[in-house]
């Protein structure tokens, strides 16, 4: 058995390395949750979906993140209603974090959620947030306290 903390676009490449030579049977996934957060009332799991995109094949190797030939004509269209998009959700990433956000409402925990999205997208291997809990990253310095 291989486990793997895993967070973020270098961890997810590794991953397809790791699997072109060990059977996905063998490897377990720790994936960061650090980086989650609520955006457009959505949990978004950045570091879990990078994973799931790149391990399915789906993921945009050119920029690094989101999905291939995604379209962005929602987030074109959220700042008509006063809405920040500097964080680029595409339109099927927005999928995705709609299902996620579905199944946690429906009193599912990050994992199970987590699993049922790799089920879906065909991703033959375990990935387990590092916790069920909502955890963020924050560094304090002398003038403020910085979420990422």
């Amino acid at each position: 058995m291989i486990t793997v903390i895993a967070g973020g676009v270098g961890a997810a490449r590794f991953l397809q390395g790791l699997l072109a030579v060990h059977a996905p049977s063998q490897v377990t996934i720790v994936s960061n949750v650090g980086d989650d957060a609520e955006f457009f009332g959505l949990y978004v799991s950045p570091d879990s979906d990078a994973v799931l995109y790149h391990l399915s094949g789906l993921a945009d190797e050119e920029r690094g993140f989101g999905l291939t030939g995604d379209t962005y004509a929602v987030l074109e269209a959220l700042p008509r209603y006063g809405y920040d998009t500097w964080f680029k959700l595409g339109d099927r990433d927005l999928a995705t974090s709609i299902a996620r956000t579905h199944l946690l409402r429906r009193g599912k925990t990050l994992a199970e959620a987590t699993a049922e999205l790799a089920d879906a997208l065909l991703v033959p291997v375990t990935i387990l947030p590092v916790t069920n809990d909502r955890l963020r990253t924050k560094i304090r310095t002398d003038d403020e306290v910085l979420e990422f």
